[in-house]
């Protein structure tokens, strides 16, 4: 048994979601979106924390973040129990954040996601795009979603990850799952291996730089599905993302392309529950239309917010909608739902008079639409 394997087992049993690691600091969990200290353990530092960092680690890999100062990989404690893990350096010295990766995927239902988003699985080709901040769980509804073809279709998927998060078997479908940088260079290498690899999915676990993207786009139009995610809130941010990593003299050219290709935007937040602990997904929902694709190509994406409104009969939701509907049966407090909705015009009302000065410090500011 590793030395850092006791920091796991206290990770596990709290619910918490990560452990970070740093030197100069004792250890902290993440448990329903707050860090605290693990009580009763000593600062970690010098030879003995380098020693619990590299336990785990490929020696070749380990001595290659000592030069450079970052490193992704996965680490299995056990077989209920895998970890994303992230490597780096900071002020006082080495540090670490790992994250617990359920080895058992969890369905649409079990995660609370709406039933429409299994429309998704029903495309042929094209982009769909699974958006949100880091921690939103995006990974994990990609997984689900992913099972779900996996249960329902018979297809082979590709998916290119940095590193491996989810373990898929196969059921119905072949999954083909490949780790940047050890089974293929980069994820922009890796899609463009897939167009040759008689696969109908390939999903890219981070759509981060213009040849990544570029690809992304091609595959779609060849007739592939591509899955991507993108560190964006909601629908319109992301159509924005997506055409502004393009030089100015491209962006025309690409419009067209994402009006053709774009299937569907999926964002994600995480809120907190105030009913009985733990943290609730909430959802935006755009599926491609064609007054979706026209508004896309001429480049007035404020104009989205009210496609999406207007879109409920076609499955469609806009992320403030969510909110309110959590807010509404009681599952969040009205101080969560302001700090996480977009318009929070409409949220300011609910807040206690204790909380207004919240509205003041967040700086308050008018829809984005």
């Amino acid at each position: 048994m590793a030395i850092i394997d006791k920091y796991f087992k206290l990770l596990v049993e709290s619910g918490g979601s990560d452990l970070h690691l740093s030197e100069g600091q004792p250890p902290k969990l993440r448990v329903h979106g707050g860090v605290r200290p693990i009580e009763g353990e000593p600062i970690l530092e010098g030879e003995s924390f380098k020693q619990m960092l590299a336990e785990i680690c490929n020696p070749n890999s380990f001595e290659n973040y000592l030069k450079e100062g970052d490193l992704d990989f996965a680490y299995e404690m056990d077989e209920q129990s895998r970890f994303r893990c992230n490597y780096l350096k900071q002020r006082q010295g080495l540090g670490a954040v790992f994250r617990l990766i359920p080895t058992k995927i969890a369905t649409l239902e079990q995660l609370g996601i709406p039933e429409v988003v299994k429309r998704f699985a029903d495309i042929r080709s094209g982009l769909i795009l699974v958006t949100g901040p880091t921690g939103s769980g995006k990974s994990t509804t990609l997984a689900a979603l992913l099972d779900f073809i996996n249960t329902n279709h018979r297809k082979h998927i590709i998916t290119v990850e940095e590193p491996i998060e989810f373990v898929h078997a196969n059921k119905q479908c072949i999954i083909t799952q490949r780790e940047v940088p050890h089974q293929c260079p980069t994820f922009a290498d890796g899609l463009r291996a897939s167009l040759r690899e008689d696969a109908e999915i390939v999903l890219v676990g981070e759509m981060r730089d213009l040849e990544t993207i570029s690809l992304a786009l091609t595959a779609a139009e060849t007739g592939m599905l591509v899955f991507g995610t993108l560190h964006t809130n909601n629908a319109r941010k992301t159509v924005d993302r997506i055409i502004d990593v393009f030089p100015a003299d491209q962006q025309s050219q690409v419009r067209t392309m994402l009006a053709a290709s774009l299937r569907g935007v999926l964002a994600q937040l995480l809120m907190k529950r105030c009913d009985n602990g733990g943290r609730v997904a909430v959802n935006e929902i755009m599926f491609t239309t064609p007054a979706v694709a026209s508004i896309i190509r001429e480049g007035k994406t404020q104009k989205l917010y009210d496609v999406i409104t207007q879109g409920k009969a076609e499955g469609m939701q806009f992320m403030d909608e969510a909110i309110w509907d959590k807010l509404r049966e009681g599952i969040v407090t009205p101080e969560e739902a302001y700090m996480k909705a977009i318009d929070k015009t409409r949220f300011k009302n609910f807040l206690p008079p204790e909380s207004q000065g919240l509205a003041e410090a967040s700086g308050e500011s008018p829809m984005e639409h």
